[in-house]
């Protein structure tokens, strides 16, 4: 199965986390990340193609 999404969409589910970071949940597992820069990363390990 061909995963995709764009990159702004991803974005949208990146929540600021009051200390400075990111709340990111993908696919019902939740990640703390530092710089949004992180969601792309992350799409691609659950075998996304990230659109631009």
């Amino acid at each position: 199965m061909v995963k995709t999404a764009t990159f702004e969409a991803l974005l949208s589910d990146a929540v600021p986390d009051g200390a400075g970071g990111f709340h990111f949940t993908l696919e019902g597992k939740t990640y703390h990340i530092h710089d949004k820069d992180e969601v792309r990363k992350i799409a691609e390990q659950h075998g996304y193609i990230i659109i631009y």
